[in-house]
């Protein structure tokens, strides 16, 4: 009966352990939805940016990603994000997506502006860098190394 006791409480402390093991993952992951403002950006192409994925300045999290659709008259893709309270944006602030690495998935970047009137609350960042695809940079790389006639038929 010893031996079952001892197995018990064991077997109770491995559960803590990992119960605060993925606590603690889940808290340095920072995969909480931001609580804040509402900004909204228009692109060209998204190249697979989600719902929640981050919202970066200078690689501090400072945002999520929080709906994509397509704009009915444009048809540009309408990135809606929440920015913490304590980030305010200058109106010049220029967003852009960004990829963590080839295999890694999409972000939304922030360059923040210079001029001193701020963006408000469900307001517009009006300017953007559309997301650039490995393909598209391969293939303006081979258009330049090519000497740019592009190579087709006259």
């Amino acid at each position: 009966m010893r031996r079952n006791a001892i197995e018990t409480v064991m077997g109770a402390v491995v559960l803590l352990v990992a119960g605060g093991f993925v606590f603690f993952a889940y808290d340095m992951a920072q995969v909480k939805a931001v609580e804040g403002y509402e900004v909204t950006a228009l692109f060209y192409k998204i190249g697979g940016l989600n719902e929640g994925s981050d919202v970066r300045i200078s690689g501090i999290k400072v945002g999520t990603v929080v709906d994509h659709e397509l704009d009915a008259e444009s048809y540009d893709a309408r990135v809606r994000m929440t920015i913490t309270r304590e980030v305010k944006l200058p109106v010049d602030t220029v967003a852009s997506i960004a990829s963590e690495g080839l295999l890694g998935g999409k972000y939304v970047r922030l360059e923040p502006g210079t001029d001193k009137s701020y963006i408000k609350d469900g307001g517009t960042i009006t300017r953007t860098k559309d997301f650039r695809s490995l393909e598209d940079q391969v293939g303006e790389i081979i258009f330049l190394a090519t000497g740019g006639d592009g190579g087709g038929a006259k």
